[in-house]
């Protein structure tokens, strides 16, 4: 680069500095677009804080079902549409048709009113008389020596009279009187002439669009039955949505779905064929590891068995009698393994009294000399699997009696649900180890050893079988001082 291009182009770039310190704003002009800036941020959050407010209003107004939803749909464009057309027909057409009508009733009026001026005759009147009579349907009448009656109320709603009197006014270049309301057929018109008054009585038809009512009534009753189909035509289609929906809540609580089978649009169909399909694996899969397990244990039961026999041949001592209680405790701990892998899932829903339930775990932990209650309130009579609920609770209070000397066994039952809680006086549970007693084979603490018995499960079997009813267990703190556990299925 030669010496010359090295001054332009530092020139240049002194330029576009200069051009930058000249367009920076200043430190008033900088203040002015940050509290722009800041008005508009605060508008646009108090718009978004009230588009808020009317969603969460919508929503609250809104039904909650897919059938009323399904309704507004098709009702509210209806509504709208009928409107609309009513609006524009009566705003319109309606009064158009009504204006052209009292211009044309309003033309035969002035022209009679003409003639009775140009030609007053007897003669002249009464053929007058029997022109407007036979060619424009007016029946016309001369008052000799009176005068216009006073002018009277005038109807504030009646579009005839607004469009007739103003048709008339603009036509007619002699006093008149109209009243449009005193006769519901006909309309009277008095005109003031030079020594008499004309008196005319024309249908309303003539100037009055009176069929407009039908128009409107059969608008609205094809709408009626047509809604009416649509109402028919929904619920239809919709019933095979809620059927699909109970069987799924069935199947989900563990009781038999009966008389299901796919129905109604090809999407519903294909949702209720899923459903069935995924019903079918499950079902298989539980009856595969129901086999399995049938098979695992007898085999192990066929070695424990053995085991026992070869104990007893040793004959008595400190050594065999360990072995036995290892073979016992061995024995217990498969009892428990397989009773959480088989879950009873096969085992089909009854009706159970539920106080009778609660009343009969009382007494077997009263059995076990521990201090317990039970009470109960609402209905007792539950429809569910009785063995598998049995055990959730049995497993709660085992698990009270390992921790406590004193167990309150409480049960109800509203419209909705079943909620059993069961409270006990022992240590309780830290709060942020309440989630982890739910998992298989895990103890928290020293007391919950080999020792204590126990393999570790009896929580978990009790969970998986509220969860099997489609509810499930949350552990708080108890009134008593320890551990309170709570299980809520759906009835």
């Amino acid at each position: 680069m030669s010496l010359i291009d090295g001054h332009r182009l530092d020139g240049a770039r002194a330029w576009l500095k200069r051009i930058a310190e000249r367009l920076r704003p200043d430190a008033a002009t900088q203040a002015r677009v940050d509290r722009a800036n800041e008005t508009g941020r605060r508008l646009a959050a108090r718009m978004r804080q009230q588009n808020d407010r009317f969603g969460s209003w919508f929503n609250r107004v809104m039904p909650k079902g897919l059938y009323a939803r399904s309704l507004i749909i098709i009702v509210t464009p209806m509504v709208l549409l009928q409107s609309v057309l009513a609006f524009v027909f009566m705003e319109r057409h309606y009064n158009a048709v009504t204006r052209r009508l009292s211009a044309a009733v309003s033309q035969d009026i002035t022209a009679i009113t003409d003639l009775a001026s140009a030609f007053t005759t007897d003669d002249d009147l009464d053929r007058i008389r029997q022109i407007a009579q036979e060619r424009m349907g007016l029946s016309i009448e001369f008052l000799p020596g009176e005068r216009l009656p006073p002018p009277g109320p005038k109807p504030f709603f009646s579009i005839l009279d607004s469009s007739f009197t103003g048709e008339l006014g603009k036509r007619m270049r002699r006093p008149f009187w109209t009243d449009t309301v005193g006769n519901s057929n006909l309309i009277e018109v008095r005109v003031q002439l030079d020594n008499s008054v004309l008196r005319i009585f024309a249908r309303r038809s003539q100037a009055y669009l009176s069929n407009s009512h039908i128009f409107l009534v059969w608008m609205v009753g094809t709408s009626l039955v047509l809604l009416a189909v649509a109402i028919l035509f929904l619920r239809n289609q919709i019933k095979p949505i809620e059927a699909l929906a109970d069987a799924a809540e069935a199947f989900g609580k563990g009781r038999d779905v009966v008389g299901f089978r796919p129905r109604g649009a090809r999407e519903v169909r294909g949702a209720a064929r899923a459903f069935i399909e995924m019903r079918r694996r499950i079902e298989r899969q539980i009856e595969q590891r129901t086999i399995m397990l049938a098979g695992v244990s007898h085999d192990m039961r066929t070695i424990l068995t053995r085991f026992k026999l070869e104990l007893a041949f040793l004959g008595d001592g400190a050594e065999v009698e360990m072995l036995r209680k290892d073979v016992d405790e061995l024995q217990s701990m498969l009892e428990a393994y397989l009773a959480f892998a088989r879950d009873d899932t096969g085992e089909p829903p009854v009706q159970v009294d539920i106080a009778r339930m609660l009343d009969d775990i009382r007494l077997n932990a009263e059995r076990q000399g521990a201090a317990a209650t039970a009470t109960f309130r609402g209905n007792p009579v539950v429809t569910i699997r009785a063995d598998a609920y049995r055990r959730c609770i049995t497993n709660l209070v085992a698990n009270a009696l390992r921790h406590g000397k004193r167990v309150e066994i409480t049960g109800a039952r509203d419209a909705r649900w079943l909620l059993v809680t069961v409270d006990d006086d022992g240590p309780g549970i830290p709060l942020d180890r309440r989630d982890d007693v739910f998992r298989p084979f895990l103890r928290l603490d020293a007391a919950r050893n080999q020792d204590a018995g126990g393999s570790g499960l009896g929580l978990t079997i009790a969970r998986d079988a509220a969860r099997a009813h489609g509810g499930d267990i949350s552990l708080g703190d108890s009134p008593l001082g320890g551990l309170r556990a709570s299980v809520r299925i759906p009835v």
